[in-house]
């Protein structure tokens, strides 16, 4: 029975398929080479360089299949939940990067601005930048899908972020995560996880996070919300403006009749 590989396994392979494949003697190494996943090639040590085997050249195939799957499997969730949002009358964008701020230890080695004396001696001294930046830290934030409400009032706006999640694993690491989910709750007023039905519980994931999940085939299969999200006050700040005005929302796909009509459309005005 071939020895299950790990990701870093898996990084090795590909680092010898993609060089000369020189040996790093490491136990790394030690383990391909028991897999019968590579082989030394070369008749003194000096010389001697890695080749993948025919069972390691499967195995990169098999570990490709598996992420294309995935991210298939992903991205259609993606955007099944991001035509649910849009249906509810929320303007959606896939994978926007956005600046976060959240709690943290700044750098302690700026230098201080001088308090200024004179006109006005009982002025209070500035801030230096460290200590205005102590209990903050910036982080570029992708969520999987950010909206807002359809509003011309900034109170309603209603920010949103919903991570997609297809694996157990790929969800618990990104729980673990604390500076990234501080920072997506940093970004909207609701913070919620997608993904499909049984892949885990409400109860296995942080009480302030919602819960939706697919059951059965994502395109067809019914959305349920299991938890809601607790909600909170969020006034978009500058940079998210901007980033949404810069960026194109996601587009609801035509229903099969409205297409039909696009199409007799175009035709006519030809």
């Amino acid at each position: 029975m071939s020895p299950t590989p790990s990701r870093a396994h898996l990084t090795r392979l590909m680092k010898i398929w993609r060089s000369a494949g020189w040996p790093s003697r490491d136990p790394i190494d030690i383990d391909l080479l028991a897999a019968g996943w590579v082989s030394l090639v070369g008749e003194h040590p000096a010389q001697q360089c890695l080749k993948l085997t025919d069972e390691g050249i499967a195995l990169l195939g098999q570990s490709r299949q598996a992420q294309r799957r995935a991210h298939s499997s992903h991205d259609r969730l993606a955007l099944r939940m991001a035509d649910h949002l849009m249906a509810s009358g929320r303007l959606v964008w896939r994978e926007l990067s956005l600046r976060a701020q959240i709690e943290g230890q700044a750098s302690t080695d700026i230098p201080p601005i001088l308090a200024s004396e004179g006109l006005w001696a009982d002025a209070q001294p500035s801030p230096t930048p460290a200590q205005a930046l102590a209990s903050a830290q910036w982080r570029l934030s992708r969520p999987d899908l950010f909206s807002v409400r359809r509003t011309s009032n900034p109170a309603y706006l209603q920010a949103m972020v919903h991570e997609v999640k297809v694996s157990r694993a790929d969800l618990f690491s990104d729980l673990r995560n604390k500076a990234k989910r501080a920072a997506y709750q940093w970004l909207c007023s609701e913070c919620h996880y997608v993904f499909p039905a049984g892949l885990a519980e409400p109860k296995e994931l942080p009480e302030e996070l919602g819960v939706w999940v697919v059951h059965g085939d994502i395109e067809r299969g019914q959305l349920e919300l299991l938890r809601p999200a607790r909600h909170q006050p969020c006034t978009l700040p500058f940079d998210v403006w901007m980033a949404m005005a810069q960026a194109t929302p996601v587009q609801a796909a035509l229903a099969p009749t409205q297409a039909e009509l696009t199409e007799v459309q175009e035709q006519d005005a030809a």
